[in-house]
């Protein structure tokens, strides 16, 4: 009994610190995103640090001679809707399980590239080598990607989409579709 005691005592005076550091992590958090709400628009734009990102990744393939094409930016919620469409309701093969809302395009944080060869033609060869240096120049762009905080669709297990990028700032796709953004400080061009 008196063993007993000691341990409700001892999570009588844990429980106010526990309390006050998930409120201070809170806190902490909520700086992090802006919340607009239920009612928050579709992004017809990327966010500004994936652009600035976006637009680092294209000069660091080309410095190392690889032709990036960014194919998709944001995507509006009819064009993801009809995308997931292809392969169940229209022709095509299955390209997305993400349907309308459910997709980073739809909040301005994702990118979709390919490779454009020496004769112009586009590509989605994931072995590609155009700049000769024996090393896939899908996986060389995925790499520089990730170094500058992109997560890439490649290192998905069950439905990998060697195509995707995204920096989804620790917001999940429910919190976006429930109005939560990630914050963006204009001084110092960063997410928090």
């Amino acid at each position: 009994m008196k063993r007993l005691r000691n341990i409700l005592l001892s999570w009588i005076m844990v429980t106010p610190v526990l309390i006050t550091l998930m409120i201070a992590y809170n806190n902490k958090m909520d700086e992090r995103y802006i919340d607009l709400g239920d009612d928050a628009p579709i992004s017809s734009e990327l966010h500004p640090v994936v652009e600035k990102n976006k637009n680092i990744l294209l000069e660091q393939a080309d410095a190392i001679n690889i032709d990036v094409v960014i194919t998709v930016g944001t995507r509006s919620i009819d064009e993801q809707n009809e995308l997931y469409a292809q392969g169940r309701t229209t022709s095509g093969n299955i390209v997305t399980n993400a349907r309308g809302g459910e997709s980073y395009h739809n909040y301005g944080l994702a990118i979709d590239y390919a490779i454009r060869q020496e004769n112009g033609v586009i590509t989605w060869d994931t072995q590609y080598d155009g700049n000769n240096n024996r090393k896939s120049d899908w996986l060389e762009v995925a790499d520089l990607a990730k170094d500058l905080g992109f997560e890439w669709g490649g290192d998905w297990g069950n439905f990998p989409d060697y195509a995707h990028l995204q920096m989804d700032f620790g917001l999940s796709i429910n919190q976006l579709q429930n109005g939560k953004r990630p914050a963006y400080d204009k001084n110092t061009e960063e997410g928090a």
